[in-house]
């Protein structure tokens, strides 16, 4: 049984891209790869950190007990 965005996919239209790019020189696949990978946008660091620090993933940390103090150690020459 196929959900109903299954039903609006247009296979032909898939198959012939398919095609077209297997029958692009090598250059041409590596300017369509540069292209395509353009338009997507990646995340910055600043970003990326706001996303670990909001997501929650690293909240187990919290309730972990601090195992070092700045009296650790040797200092850094």
């Amino acid at each position: 049984m196929q959900s109903g965005s299954e039903n609006n996919i247009n296979v032909q239209l898939v198959e012939s891209l398919v095609q077209a790019i297997r029958s692009l020189s090598p250059a041409e696949q590596v300017l369509l790869e540069e292209k395509l990978w353009a338009s997507i946008h990646e995340p910055s660091t600043l970003e990326l950190m706001q996303l670990a620090e909001q997501g929650g993933s690293f909240d187990f940390w919290h309730d972990e007990p601090d195992l070092y103090t700045l009296e650790d150690g040797e200092p850094i020459k």
